[in-house]
């Protein structure tokens, strides 16, 4: 079989750090943080206290105010970062729609509307006719092939925090293997909800530190849960020759993908990282890594004691004494923990650290762990031209996912 290369022509975002790539970008470059106390709802409802909430956001700004009516804030999100990504390719109108597709995820849907049609379901009002439709998980990656007319494969995976890349992944390996010729791929979430944080924090996942900038520490000794986190990544993937041929600028190329299982526990990693090694090294294998090459790790990094722990351990056991040469850096510390968005926003980032040579830091950084002893490029950006980057994403269920990312040769 003829192998296609598969490459980044587009970009879209909406994040806690700004509702563009470009702002979103430039958060993570000056190390600004996106958490404070959460204004979605009365914070003194739960022991949580800050979220990394998504700001100023109008979803008139990027769809119909009637369609928008139809959509819970998960799906607004996922159109908005879609429009964006798409005009940014200029991928309309240069693609077949039978070979244009969409692979969209979700870790929880429309939890808003859920909630919401809950509590009228208890006070004797009626439940919305458009309650199925907005609250299914699968209807951000319908809703967005509806908008672009996109008839090709249309995949919304739903594996937890490490949803969108493996919705990128997938879609990185439907074009690679001749499936289509483009796709809109990426991650969508909003869960900051009394019910979701209370959820999360019974499962004694969430910090409880009221403090924003000592909220999401990855790494650090003193780390004490992931900060609730919403937003949408979106990138479009394009066959090389293809976008070569209208001229479309390119990013960067994705060139391999790791998926395994821990098959562990239904919460907690395996503390070894043994399935999150295995994942990075199918990627780098996939990818061509051979050693020599200088990397970028955008860690999944989600400041809780058990995943910063293994997964330093998992990127020790792939990469042996390389490991400790690897620029690594957690946006989380920014952005929060953005659930099934969490990738495509972290896939953008490794993608613009690798063209612009800018290593994004990990913010809030004070105290060492001698279990996390690697290169966390601590509070401050640092400029380093690295040939390939990672973007690592474990999930609830022992999901594993890796994307192995190169500059365009």
């Amino acid at each position: 079989m003829d192998m296609k290369r598969v490459v980044i022509t587009g970009l879209g975002a909406i994040t806690p750090l700004g509702n563009s790539v470009g702002e979103t970008w430039e958060g993570m470059k000056n190390g600004r943080c996106g958490i404070d106390t959460i204004s979605h709802f009365d914070p003194a409802l739960t022991k949580a206290k800050v979220a990394a909430e998504v700001k100023g956001f109008d979803p008139t700004d990027f769809i119909d105010k009637r369609e928008a009516r139809k959509m819970d804030l998960f799906c607004q999100y996922a159109m908005a970062a879609a429009e964006q990504a798409v005009a940014d390719s200029g991928i309309l109108g240069t693609v077949a729609p039978e070979r244009f597709g969409v692979y969209m995820g979700s870790g929880v849907g429309g939890i808003h509307t859920f909630y919401e049609q809950s509590i009228n379901l208890y006070t004797d009002k009626n439940i919305s006719p458009f309650f199925i439709p907005m609250m299914i998980g699968n209807i951000a990656s319908g809703n967005v092939a509806i908008r672009f007319k996109a008839k090709g494969p249309c995949l919304p995976v739903v594996t937890a925090c490490s949803t969108s890349t493996h919705a990128v992944g997938e879609a990185f390996h439907a074009i690679k293997f001749g499936l289509a010729d483009a796709i809109i791929a990426g991650g969508t979430e909003a869960t900051i909800t009394p019910l979701a944080v209370k959820g999360f924090t019974s499962c004694k996942a969430l910090t409880l530190s009221e403090d924003p900038a000592r909220a999401s520490t990855p790494f650090d000794k003193d780390r004490s849960g992931f900060v609730m986190g919403e937003g949408a990544g979106v990138l479009i993937l394009e066959e090389y020759e293809h976008a070569v041929a209208r001229g479309a600028e390119i990013y960067g190329e994705i060139c391999g993908y790791g998926n395994t299982c821990d098959a562990y526990h239904i919460t907690a990693p395996d503390p070894d990282g043994v399935g999150a090694a295995a994942c990075v090294k199918i990627a780098l294998e996939e990818g061509g890594y051979d050693g020599t090459q200088s990397l970028y790790i955008n860690a999944h990094g989600t400041s809780t004691k058990m995943n910063d722990a293994g997964e330093t351990k998992a990127f020790k056991a792939a990469l042996g004494e390389k490991a400790y040469a690897a620029h690594i850096s957690s946006t989380k510390s920014m952005t929060g923990h953005m659930l099934g968005a969490t990738g495509a926003v972290e896939a953008i980032a490794a993608t613009l650290a690798l063209r612009d040579g800018i290593i994004p830091p990990t913010i809030g950084y004070r105290t060492p762990d001698p279990e996390c002893d690697l290169d966390y490029t601590p509070n401050q950006a640092q400029q380093a031209q690295v040939e390939m980057a990672l973007s690592t994403t474990f999930g609830f269920g022992g999901h594993n996912a890796c994307l192995a990312l190169k500059k365009i040769s």
